[in-house]
């Protein structure tokens, strides 16, 4: 043990057992991992024609709305319908108590015919006094009387023949037809009231619904939208594939399965309200809508042809503008600012910015920066395997 006593062996076995140990914590260390490389779902940039639509509230009225009028005054003996049935343009409704106005044609007609005797008379009284001037056996003055008498006559029959038109009218109002095909109405009146031509006048209505009318207002931003794509509406352009339609939505949620098409736009800005009126005509033929409702109205207001949509998520929104985040082919991220156009619904238009065929990181571009290296995998499999794991 006299070699334990040495200092300098003492030392060399030190150097030597921390050495080893060093050794040992060099081989023990862990290697330092390389930096994850991000997973992001990437899309590819499509083009395609792009719809703008635009959803208002809108109230439906009927296409025609006739109310059935009194034309003269009596006592009210017949009704001839069923309430809220349809009836057909010219079918009878109600009878007036027509006795007094019978009465005054019959009085007419026998004016016409006395007025029509006189005439006869006269014309046989000129055709006898001619001849007579012509020999000289009658004078100028005979002559003159019987023209005239005959003149008067004339005049006394087409006086006659008026009087009669208007009374055989005004007997024919006793009579009230229907002006148009449609649903009618409860009655206004009971048989037996005294309608006239004042507030008691009304005694029904027709509504004929098979085609319905959307009214709606529109801002005059939207207008002014509309024409700078060129798009005016209520005017049709043969020159475009499509027209402003709009479809809508029931009460209960369900989409209505017919579009109609805009007819009409006021040309003039209500300056109370900012907007001004649209109206579309729609085909009811179910009678599904009714007259009076409101609803969702969704308008077609423009198609974009081969436009870049890209999904609003992957969108950044900054105080600079709005970018971008595109894959390279060599999986390098790049941070592009581009111009956004309209919104519809999950999606977005870009104006400038993209081409057809890039890709487009869509969820986790939050995890990258410019120039950073990612591992992309399509959209599509991110969603399949998100759901397989649900």
């Amino acid at each position: 043990m006299r070699f334990l006593k040495n200092p300098k062996i003492l030392i060399t076995a030190a150097v030597i057992i921390a050495a080893i140990v060093v050794a040992l914590c060099l081989l023990l260390r862990k290697k330092p991992q390389a930096a994850a490389v991000p997973v992001v779902a990437v899309d590819t940039v499509k083009v395609d024609n792009v719809s703008v639509y635009g959803e208002y509230v809108g109230r439906i009225r009927a296409q025609q709305f006739v109310e059935v009028h009194a034309r003269v005054e009596g006592f009210l003996e017949k009704m001839l319908f069923d309430e809220g049935t349809f009836v057909k343009k010219g079918e009878t409704l109600f009878i007036i108590d027509p006795t007094l106005y019978r009465a005054n044609a019959e009085k007419a007609r026998a004016k016409l015919n006395k007025a029509k005797a006189a005439e006869q008379k006269a014309k046989r009284d000129l055709d006898r006094i001619r001849p007579l001037y012509e020999q000289n056996a009658a004078s100028r003055l005979d002559l003159d009387n019987a023209e005239a008498a005959y003149e008067g006559a004339k005049a006394d029959v087409m006086e006659s023949q008026a009087e009669l038109a208007q009374a055989e009218l005004t007997l024919s109002y006793t009579t009230v037809k229907s002006p148009i095909s449609g649903y009618i109405s409860e009655r206004r009146a009971d048989i037996g009231s005294l309608v006239g031509t004042g507030s008691s006048s009304l005694l029904a209505t027709v509504v004929n619904s098979d085609t319905v009318r959307i009214d709606f207002s529109m801002t005059a931003l939207d207008y002014l939208r509309s024409k700078s794509r060129n798009v005016n509406l209520g005017q049709r352009d043969s020159s475009r594939g499509w027209q402003p339609s709009v479809s809508i939505t029931l009460a209960d949620g369900s989409a209505y399965p017919l579009e109609g098409l805009v007819d009409f736009a006021d040309p003039k800005v209500d300056p109370k309200t900012g907007t001004f009126s649209v109206r579309a005509e729609m085909p009811n033929p179910d009678h599904t809508l009714l007259p009076g409702e409101f609803t969702k109205v969704k308008l077609l207001m423009d198609v974009i042809g081969n436009a870049i949509a890209v999904p609003t998520k992957a969108i950044d929104i900054q105080k600079g503008g709005a970018y971008v985040y595109v894959v390279k082919p060599d999986s390098m991220v790049e941070r592009r600012y581009v111009e956004t156009g309209p919104e519809l619904e999950n999606t977005i238009v870009i104006e400038r910015g993209l081409a057809k065929g890039e890709a487009i990181i869509t969820e986790g571009y939050h995890k990258v920066r410019h120039g950073m290296k990612v591992n992309p995998v399509s959209a599509r499999d991110s969603v399949a395997s998100k759901n397989a794991a649900e």
